[in-house]
C-alpha cells in the first residue's frame, strides 16, 4: 500500500480489533509490511509471552538525536455500547469516519504512514523516528521497554510529537494518574452480636471518608494551576466491594482508588497518607477485636504527568507545525510523562477529539485528518537537509 491515503490507512487499522486484553501483533505485523515495503526497517519489541508487540522505526541520519512521532495502537473495549455501526471496520457518515479507534488514536497513526513516503522522498537533516505501542490504556505499560532500549542508545531521539487527539491543538501538559487498590480484612460474626467483629466495610468507610479529606485539601487556591481542567490533583474511589448477607458483620472489603495528579504533586504522597493513616489510627483498633485484622495497599497503575516548557524546542517546533502559539492541556493522561522522564522532550497533538474516545460510534472527521497529513507535511518541510 506505498503511497495509501490517511483513509485509507486508517481503514486498515481499525479492522485490526486491538483492544488491550487482546493480541495486537497482527497490526504491528501490518505496519512492519507496509513499512518494509518503503525500504523502512522496523524493529519490534515483544511483551513476555510474545503475544504483544511495540514497533520502532527511523528514517533518515543516525549519529544524533531526531524527532520522534509516537502513538498506541491498543484501543478500549466495546462490550456493552449501543454502536449503530459495526465497531472494527470504517465507516463514513456526513463526513465524519467511525469506527473503535479513529480517534484515540489510529487516525494519528494512519496520517503518519501515509507521511512516510514524504519523509524518503529528499534527505532529512534530522532523524524521524516511528514508535508505535501496546498496553496504553491499561496504565501506559508497553512503552516502558521501549523507553528502556531507548535509554541505553547513544543517540535515542531528542523531541517528541505525540498524536493523541487534541483536535490539531498544541499541548504541552497533563495530570499524572496512580491507581490503588484498598484490601481491609476484618472478623465476620453473626450481627446480633456485631461488637464481636471487625466489621471491615465500616473501616474501608472510614477511609474512604479519608481521602475525601485529602482530595479537599488539594483544591486549596495556593496549590491550583489555573491551566489544568480542574485545576487541582482529585482523588476520587471508583469501586467497592464487600460483605455477603446482612446479618453477617463483613470480614472483608475492597476499594479501588485513583489520584489524578498536577505535574507537580506526587501522587504518592496521598497513597502515603492514607497507608499512615491505616497503620496509626485504624489497625490498632481493628485488632483489639481480632489480630489477624489488615490493611493492604496495591498498585494497579501509574504514569506521570507531563508540563512541557512552552520556550523549549520541542515546543517552538509545535508551534510552527501546528500555526499556533495557543498551548493548552488535557484531563486525560498519555505515555509524555514517561517520555519525558526518559529524557526526551515532549509535546502532544493529534487529530479527533477525546469527547468521542472511548465512546460508542466513536468518529474522527475527514477534515481532522486532513490537517494531520497537513501538519506533517509542514514536519516534513522542517526536517530536509
Amino acid at each position: 500500500m506505498s503511497n495509501a491515503s490517511s483513509r485509507e490507512l486508517l481503514a486498515e487499522l481499525v479492522a485490526f480489533p486491538t483492544v488491550s486484553r487482546d493480541s495486537n501483533l497482527a497490526l504491528i505485523e501490518f505496519v512492519r509490511d507496509y513499512l518494509h515495503g518503503l525500504g523502512v526497517t522496523c524493529e519490534l519489541d515483544y511483551n513476555a509471552e510474545r503475544s504483544k508487540a511495540n514497533l520502532f522505526a527511523s528514517i533518515g541520519p543516525t549519529d544524533h538525536g531526531g524527532v520522534l512521532l509516537s502513538g498506541h495502537s491498543d484501543v478500549v473495549p466495546v462490550d456493552g455500547q449501543a454502536w449503530t455501526v459495526p465497531p472494527f471496520a470504517l465507516s463514513e457518515r456526513d463526513g465524519k469516519l467511525y469506527g473503535r479507534g479513529t480517534a484515540d488514536m489510529k487516525g494519528f497513526i494512519a496520517c503518519v504512514l501515509a507521511a512516510v513516503p514524504g519523509f524518503l522522498e529528499k534527505p532529512l537533516r534530522l532523524p524521524l523516528h516511528l514508535a508505535f505501542s501496546y498496553d496504553e490504556e491499561v496504565g501506559c505499560l508497553g512503552v516502558r521497554s521501549l523507553l528502556a532500549e531507548l535509554e541505553r542508545r547513544p543517540n535515542k531521539p531528542l523531541l517528541c510529537l505525540i498524536g493523541e487527539p487534541t483536535e490539531l491543538k498544541p499541548v504541552l501538559g497533563h495530570k499524572g494518574k496512580l491507581a490503588m487498590r484498598c484490601q481491609v480484612r476484618g472478623a465476620a460474626c453473626h450481627s446480633a452480636y456485631a461488637t464481636h467483629g471487625v466489621n471491615a466495610i465500616e473501616y474501608a468507610a472510614r477511609l474512604i471518608n479519608r481521602l475525601g479529606e485529602i482530595g479537599q485539601r488539594l483544591t486549596a487556591l495556593e496549590r491550583q494551576d489555573a491551566r489544568f481542567d480542574p485545576p487541582f490533583s482529585t482523588v476520587q474511589t471508583g469501586l467497592i466491594n464487600g460483605g455477603r448477607a446482612l446479618n453477617i458483620v463483613p470480614a472483608e472489603c475492597q476499594f479501588d482508588f485513583e489520584v489524578r495528579a498536577l505535574p507537580g504533586d506526587d501522587p504518592q504522597q496521598v497513597a502515603g497518607e492514607l497507608r499512615d493513616y491505616a497503620q496509626t489510627h485504624l489497625l490498632p483498633q481493628m485488632r483489639e477485636r481480632s489480630a489477624a485484622s489488615a490493611i493492604d495497599f496495591q498498585p494497579l497503575s501509574a504514569y506521570p504527568g507531563l508540563a512541557t516548557d512552552p520556550h523549549s524546542d520541542v515546543a517552538e517546533l509545535l508551534a510552527l507545525i501546528s500555526g499556533s502559539r495557543e498551548f493548552g492541556t488535557v484531563a486525560f493522561g498519555t505515555e509524555g510523562g514517561l517520555f519525558h522522564q526518559a529524557g526526551i522532550a515532549t509535546v502532544v497533538c493529534g487529530p479527533g477529539s477525546m469527547a468521542q474516545g472511548h465512546q460508542a460510534d466513536e468518529f474522527v472527521s475527514q477534515s481532522q485528518l486532513d490537517g494531520c497529513d497537513a501538519l506533517l507535511a509542514r514536519l516534513v518541510k522542517w526536517m530536509l537537509a
